[in-house]
């Protein structure tokens, strides 16, 4: 008989349950979902998972966040950030149109939360302002080396890709094309000049 799954199983398990919840939303996705992804008894679930779907749901969300904080670091690293800033967008055109019609789990969460669970919204807005943030002081770093002419702000320039972002992600939703996504990406990059 298998134990209580351990902190490293947990989060494969994590991993797993965002699939589906990417796939479905927080509220289309039943515990069934979860089990049935995790391959793991309820009791097994709820021993991981005090809080249930809502915890495990949260932990999905803050595994974005993760990925969020590698790309950070990788600009931070960068000796040409607004290149990897473009790459960044320009990456969601040559997505699967799977992955197109998936959208982004933290944008997604936003809107689905509204007025449903401030605690997961305030937490997927939080994310996203911390991206915001990212842009930002890389947009502000920019400016500075002479790399960015655009005359309006790192903060307004790091919230118009934030705004961008989500505005893609539904943009790519209506239109799963690759070719009709770059053209669109392009036209908007156009900014970072």
């Amino acid at each position: 008989m298998k134990g209580r799954p351990t902190l490293f199983e947990n989060k494969e398990l994590v991993s797993r349950a965002q699939s589906v919840f990417w796939e479905k939303g927080y509220t289309a996705t039943s515990l069934n979902d979860l089990l049935e992804v995790t391959g793991i008894g309820s009791g097994s679930f709820y021993n991981s998972f005090k809080g249930g779907k809502k915890e495990v749901f949260k932990a999905a969300i803050l595994q974005r966040r993760e990925s969020f904080n590698n790309f950070r670091k990788e600009l931070e690293m960068s000796i040409t950030p607004l290149a990897l800033i473009k790459d960044f967008f320009r990456g969601i055109a040559k997505s699967s149109k799977e992955e197109n019609l998936r959208g982004c789990i933290i944008a997604n969460t936003v809107v689905e939360m509204t007025f449903l669970d401030d605690e997961l919204e305030a937490e997927a807005v939080h994310i996203l302002k911390d991206v915001e943030k990212m842009f930002t002081d890389v947009l502000v770093k920019e400016k500075l080396n002479g790399n960015l002419s655009n005359p309006l702000s790192g903060q307004v320039l790091g919230r118009y890709l934030v705004t961008f972002w989500c505005g893609l992600n539904t943009l790519r939703r209506i239109y799963p094309d690759r070719k009709v996504l770059a053209e669109q990406i392009e036209m908007q990059l156009d900014i970072l000049r």
